[in-house]
């Protein structure tokens, strides 16, 4: 432990305490600071899909798989006992257009080992009942699950028995010679070996990459619950719409709304949300609110039973070419960033985290993570 580096986590998110967590698990206690408290971004305000079925082909579905394989297998150690709940992707046509997408989605799913289910309107009907009449068809993804963001970073943060330096927002890094050497926060200075960027939006103006990363709002929608603890059916369901957004150059019709409808174990529902491009504030307004409850009774007209007892919205880190961005730094030594994840950060944070933590121990890692490299981007020079 004497010789062990000093390493400062930047951002107590979701993917900051995984990296912070998995250099415990080695012996090194990185110090975590947070502009504010931990999971107050993007990871408190998630719908929490560990999902395979909304990725996009090739590396990301790849990545996606083994990352939702890390929360099985953590959840049978017992590290995430009680928190990863394992289910199916219900992906939505409400066209013939829609469905054609989603064929084409499947196959891609199909090549990639995943246990899908290609279904008419009758066989959606019946894993769940009272589906709307717009509902054509479908794919049901078998092997899909779920986790609330929020909860992994506590259990996270107690195992490994993390502290978190809470408001302190770190202002800019310390270098010498092309060598980060610390950073400078609202709560002083603090030296270190090694800096992890993992602060979301944050993350693009530290380490020079703001031209890079943009923000995407979305807006959120919880219900009350008919039956608490009663689950109103077994998986989430999302519309084609969502797939078109993640696909890129797919040809179905544009939407700001990406649908999702999220049973919840409360009995409750998630229901979701908007993609709102380079919007950085935090309310939610009415008319986007109705647009998302509109599509959603329509597609599953039980909700119009439910009230709505709390809308709330987050802003997400998106990547200019939807690829997140996670490696070291190509112009800083000893400088690692994590972002860009959007709405993948929940599923792809675990896995991340223990990436991260093999580079900065210069161990290998199973893991292809070459199209992440920061090195693909052009950094137009760090907070410093």
């Amino acid at each position: 432990m004497a010789q062990a580096p000093k390493v400062v986590v930047i951002g107590a998110g979701i993917v900051g305490v995984s990296v912070a967590y998995f250099l415990a698990r080695a012996g090194i206690r990185a110090v975590l600071i947070d502009s504010s408290s931990p999971s107050a971004g993007a990871t408190g305000s998630s719908d929490g899909a560990i999902s395979v079925a909304s990725k996009q082909p090739g590396m990301l579905m790849a990545f996606a798989q083994q990352a939702r394989g890390l929360y099985a297998r953590l959840s049978d150690e017992g590290v995430l006992a009680g928190l990863y709940q394992r289910r199916p992707t219900y992906l939505i046509a409400r066209s013939t257009e829609e469905m054609a997408l989603l064929e084409l989605h499947a196959s891609d799913l199909r090549s990639a080992g995943e246990a899908i289910e290609v279904a008419d309107r009758a066989g959606l009907v019946g894993q769940i009942p009272d589906l709307g009449e717009c509902v054509h068809g479908g794919v049901i993804v078998q092997n899909d699950g779920h986790a609330l963001g929020y909860q992994i970073t506590e259990r996270l943060l107690r195992l490994a028995e993390l502290d978190v330096l809470r408001n302190c927002a770190c202002q800019r890094l310390i270098q010498v010679e092309n060598k980060v050497t610390g950073i400078v926060t609202s709560q002083g200075e603090i030296a270190a070996d090694f800096v992890v960027v993992a602060a979301g939006l944050e993350s693009g103006r530290l380490c020079g990459f703001t031209k890079a990363i943009f923000p995407r709002k979305g807006q959120i929608i919880i219900t009350d619950s008919a039956r608490p603890g009663e689950v109103a059916f077994n998986g989430q369901v999302m519309a084609a719409t969502y797939i078109a957004a993640k696909r890129r150059g797919a040809k179905a019709p544009p939407s700001p709304i990406g649908l999702v409808i999220d049973p919840l174990l409360t009995g409750q529902f998630l229901i979701g949300g908007t993609r709102e491009d380079n919007r950085v504030d935090t309310g939610t307004d009415v008319g986007a609110i109705s647009a998302i409850l509109r599509e959603a009774i329509e597609l599953y007209p039980p909700l119009m039973t439910r009230r709505v007892i709390r809308t709330f919205s987050g802003v997400r880190s998106a990547s200019h070419d939807g690829i997140p961005i996670v490696g070291f730094h190509p112009e800083v030594d000893n400088l690692l960033i994590a972002t860009g994840f959007e709405g993948d950060g929940i599923c792809l944070g675990p896995l991340t985290g223990s990436i991260v933590a093999d580079l900065l121990l210069g161990r290998d890692h199973e893991v292809d993570i070459a199209a992440f490299d920061p090195t693909r981007l052009a950094p137009s020079g760090v907070a410093a």
